[in-house]
């Protein structure tokens, strides 16, 4: 992922989940919003979002890579 300067809220992340979450696998979506429910630092906040921009759009390649990613936040 590129680095963005801009600092995502809470709110941003929740809305990009909830345009990505079709074209998430499983029930990922529903661990993520459960995610978001915690206590989660501002880096974290920009990493998830930016996991999630354009998720639709990405190769197959790129959702694998991704989905390990989420996975990692998701412990």
């Amino acid at each position: 992922m590129g680095e963005c300067r801009l600092n995502h809220s809470v709110e941003d992340v929740q809305n990009k989940l909830a345009e990505q979450a079709p074209f998430l696998p499983g029930d990922r979506a529903a661990q993520l919003s459960a995610l978001l429910e915690t206590d989660l630092s501002q880096e974290q906040l920009n990493e998830l979002f930016h996991l999630l921009k354009k998720y639709d759009l990405a190769s197959a390649e790129e959702r694998l890579n991704r989905d390990e990613q989420m996975a990692s936040f998701l412990g």
